[in-house]
């Protein structure tokens, strides 16, 4: 199904203009689509479900991913949900520098192209970033065009400086939100204690419940089901698990347990997720 394909004659100034910023202040819940043209997402505020390629991911504040023209992607379920899509058009890039290395493009894989976190500090820098570009993208002559691909070219080095890798251990001890977010991420078929966390990084406890609730919209645990919800809703649609196998492999002791938080949040069993989306996929 090709279904939605964004234009870019609805977004860019000029058939110029190489690079353009999208406000999403807030951003919607909107259906599955792709573009002829690539982008850059940071997420500023708030949390919702991004789709890429039919595979559900809980985003957050400080979440960032590049989209490929070939991508299909939306949002669902969003709270408050604040980002920029920094809309690019690789074709028109004229700068001499290792755009692929800079802006992972069709042959890098998912997670080399969303999973990604931007430190707190390196958040304020990156919005200033994109403030910049934002407003330079909104003229077409030719020094206009140049200035805004220089400054593209640094909101990209820039952002290569601050990500880092979810699970990456390179992450200073005063990143709370981080540490909390790496350590939820890397390994939900564990299971998780906030008092061990904060007692390995000497962090308080009700601090740190409240900052992860003020920034991202929800509670400390709910993010956590979401996050093992997703990857159950992955291995259903893609994997041969079994059942049990599947809630055990996202931090579900017990599969009867697991069948009723599932059907709770979709409506339908775990057994009938998978038939119905065999069915979407089968051919007829």
């Amino acid at each position: 199904m090709n279904g939605l394909k964004l234009q870019v004659s609805d977004y860019f100034l000029t058939d110029k203009n190489a690079v353009t910023v999208a406000d999403r202040r807030p951003q919607p819940a909107f259906p599955q689509h792709s573009h002829e043209f690539d982008e850059i997402v940071f997420v500023w505020r708030g949390n919702g479900l991004h789709i890429l390629n039919e595979v559900p991911y809980p985003i957050t504040c400080g979440d960032l991913f590049y989209i490929n023209a070939r991508d299909r992607h939306g949002y669902e379920s969003v709270n408050d949900l604040e980002l920029d899509n920094v809309l690019y058009r690789r074709e028109l890039l004229t700068l001499n520098v290792n755009w692929q290395d800079l802006l992972p493009g069709h042959a890098s894989g998912t997670e080399a192209r969303q999973y990604w976190r931007l430190s707190t500090p390196g958040m304020a820098i990156l919005r200033q970033s994109v403030d910049a570009l934002a407003q330079e993208c909104m003229k077409s002559d030719a020094l206009s065009l140049l200035l805004s691909e220089t400054l593209f070219l640094q909101l990209a080095l820039r952002t290569k400086r601050f990500r880092h890798a979810p699970d990456s251990p390179f992450i200073s001890d005063a990143e709370q939100l981080d540490l909390l977010l790496m350590a939820l991420r890397v390994n939900i078929s564990a299971p998780f204690r906030l008092d061990d966390f904060c007692r390995q990084y000497g962090l308080n406890a009700r601090t740190l419940r409240v900052m992860f609730k003020n920034h991202t919209g929800m509670g400390i645990h709910h993010y956590l089901r979401q996050l093992r919800l997703c990857k159950a809703m992955d291995l259903l649609r893609h994997g041969q698990q079994a059942i049990g196998d599947v809630a055990s492999l996202c931090g579900f002791d017990d599969s009867n347990y697991f069948s009723v938080v599932f059907n709770q949040a979709y409506g339908l069993s775990p057994r009938q997720y998978r038939q119905r989306f065999q069915k979407v996929l089968s051919p007829g």
